[in-house]
């Protein structure tokens, strides 16, 4: 399974988290924010685009990744610059070395299947405890059985990122018929009071909760 050492270049190179997802399975998917993740530009707020022109550190190798994505139907499911910058500066804080990731084809082992199987795969081969670092961003429906098969997996110490837990907005009132929106809101109650980690969730993007492991 993915075993990630963030060299020096990795790190900085922050797509590694960004386009991490459980598993190493991309289910979900990923809507047009108000940040423009193509553009770096902030279309809510000049304040928002001084925090980026004062904050954002991109690496050349990144910069190129990140305008051939714009180009392609799909640029959708680029994470924010800012987010996945946080996400790479937490990997190395922790000196993370096993991530749940994709996007980096000489350094992974990429199985297209359902997350759930994969994770199930990787705890009955023993895997649990050893990761540093995990993403969760697939479909939406099973966050709260990627979250819970994560925990397993990640060390204590490690983080586990929730991407989309805002929802655009729709976890305030989520309809019944909305199950994406549901198993969203229902999972950030959840994390709130788990006992198993501490947690801050960020209005960064769509949202992002970090869950350290305790």
């Amino acid at each position: 399974m993915p075993l990630l050492g963030i060299s020096k270049e990795a790190a900085v190179g922050s797509a590694v988290l960004g386009l991490a997802v459980a598993a190493g399975y991309l289910a979900g998917r990923r809507y047009h924010l108000a940040f423009d993740s193509a553009t770096h530009k902030g279309k809510s707020s000049p304040l928002q685009q001084y925090v980026l022109d004062h904050s954002l550190r991109e690496h050349p190798s990144l910069k190129k990744l990140r305008l051939l994505t714009s180009d392609v139907p799909q640029k959708g499911m680029l994470v924010c610059s800012d987010q996945a910058q946080l996400m790479a500066n937490l990997a190395r804080l922790i000196k993370a070395k096993k991530v749940l990731e994709i996007g980096v084809e000489h350094k992974i082992d990429l199985r297209i299947k359902p997350a759930t199987q994969t994770l199930d795969e990787l705890i009955a081969s023993g895997e649990a405890g050893t990761f540093d670092f995990a993403f969760i961003d697939a479909d939406k429906e099973s966050y709260n059985d990627y979250y819970e098969k994560c925990l397993r997996l990640i060390r204590k110490g490690g983080i586990i990122a929730i991407d989309n837990v805002l929802w655009h907005g729709r976890v305030l009132n989520p309809r019944k018929d909305d199950l994406e929106s549901q198993s969203i809101h229902h999972l950030n109650e959840k994390v709130f009071r788990d006992p198993r980690v501490n947690i801050s969730m960020i209005p960064m993007g769509d949202g992002v909760t970090f869950a350290f492991k305790l």
